[in-house]
């Protein structure tokens, strides 16, 4: 037996060898870079080495040939969709984390960071709205498996709980929840909320959705509405569900067919042109892909913001990051705190699972400070003796690091010719 060991080892070695060697190979034969040298040109955190696999993994010439036959055999023998799905009753597609949400433990980490965001844009005047979205799971537990019974409603007790703790705090939070467990139970098996082969809701849900908030907002009195007039054209899409396309088998998309959807586009009422943001709008929502799906996917115009705007009369203002609703979208705020400017309301919305899995967390991401009584434009000077100006209006306030007396002077005499310095929402630069 010890004579096949050396045997067994070099073989086993080969195997092991042989991915990065191949790979390596074929990348110099092409004039590239060897891909695993990225790995030396960032910094060893955890989120780089993660971003280092996956690129890692996308770039495998063996993965890309193997993968699909090995998913592809692996589904018609044993009806296993792969690591992003799950297969459920009738043909049914469910996107796992959604449904790993239910099942296991949920971090505490989403109230802390909803509360601070509160916190920040109260300061500023502006009232939060909380909008949790259920996942498909949620609604129909049914359709994963013969054990689930919907009878006694939604299993998504962490939402509940989430939703009950917001409300607790204070926190204004719309239960979708328990609305699409009525709708289901009012709808029955012929009108499903959600697609089959995808993890997003259908166009009238959406559309329900919006009708919804949109009344709890006039019933708070936070925004009486506009006056531009939406009307309603209905549209029909074909399809193919996301999670089919995140199981990246080619193959299999044959044995899903593509689902019809019914959508209503929001136009303008006096020129029939689609509904647009407003970057200005006293209204800014804050959401994922819930948020995408029929807005700016096809057949636009017709998601959840066209459909709100239309009922409060006015267009929104929005940022959208698929799979970023937790803290990407409030990064992005932070950089763009011009939106704010104006703002009475803002809705912010994500789906359940990102209590759990969402990207990059629940950090705190603190929002520039607002500056009351002053223009969005400032204007500092700066002069060899170390002499600056903060100047507002055409009137400049004119101090110095030399320790010489503040003085007053107008923006007009140019401050003997020094060097200007200009902000604008946080970027300087020199004239």
């Amino acid at each position: 037996m010890r004579s096949y060991r050396p045997y067994l080892i070099g073989f086993f070695l080969a195997v092991i060898y042989a991915v990065p060697v191949t790979q390596t190979a074929i990348e110099l034969y092409r004039g590239d870079r060897p891909q695993f040298l990225d790995v030396f040109t960032q910094r060893p955190t955890s989120a780089n080495l993660r971003s280092f696999e996956r690129a890692l993994e996308r770039a495998s010439v063996l993965n890309r040939f193997v993968r699909p036959w090995t998913q592809y055999l692996w589904y018609e023998a044993l009806r296993d969709p792969g690591d992003k799905a799950v297969l459920g009753r009738g043909g049914w597609l469910f996107y796992k984390p959604d449904v790993r949400y239910l099942v296991e433990p949920a971090p505490d980490d989403a109230l802390p960071a909803i509360i601070t965001f509160r916190g920040q844009l109260a300061r500023r005047g502006i009232r939060l709205m909380v909008m949790p979205v259920p996942g498909k799971p949620s609604i129909y537990p049914d359709r994963i498996t013969g054990r689930a019974d919907f009878a006694d409603g939604s299993v998504s007790w962490h939402t509940s709980d989430l939703i009950a703790r917001l409300r607790r705090s204070g926190v204004e939070t719309i239960d979708l929840l328990d609305a699409f467990v009525s709708w289901r139970r009012d709808g029955g098996a012929a009108a499903p909320l959600y697609l089959e082969h995808d993890t997003h809701w259908s166009g009238d849900t959406a559309r329900r959705a919006a009708e919804l908030v949109a009344a709890r907002i006039h019933a708070l009195g936070w925004f009486e509405g506009g006056s531009t007039g939406y009307a309603e054209k209905p549209v029909s899409i074909r399809r193919r569900g996301d999670v089919i396309r995140m199981m990246d088998v080619p193959r299999l998309e044959s044995s899903f067919p593509v689902e019809q959807v019914w959508c209503e586009q929001v136009v303008r009422a006096d020129s029939g042109e689609r509904y647009k943001d407003d970057p200005h709008s006293p209204v800014l929502i804050l959401g994922d892909s819930f948020l995408r799906m029929y807005q700016t996917d096809e057949p636009m115009a017709a998601g959840f913001i066209a459909h709100l705007a239309r009922k409060l009369g006015a267009p929104l203002a929005s940022i959208v990051n698929d799979g970023g609703a937790s803290t990407l979208v409030r990064q992005q705020l932070s950089r763009r705190p011009e939106l704010l400017e104006g703002k009475r309301v803002v809705i912010w919305e994500f789906v359940e699972r990102d209590v759990r899995f969402g990207t990059d967390g629940w950090q705190d991401v603190p929002l520039p400070e607002e500056v009351r009584g002053a223009p969005s434009k400032r204007s500092v000077s700066e002069s060899k003796d170390r002499r600056f100006s903060v100047c507002i209006s055409g009137q400049c306030l004119c101090a110095s690091l030399n320790d010489h007396p503040l003085e007053l002077f107008s923006a007009a005499d140019q401050h003997r010719g020094t060097p200007i310095l200009e902000w604008n929402c946080g970027i300087r630069s020199v004239r």
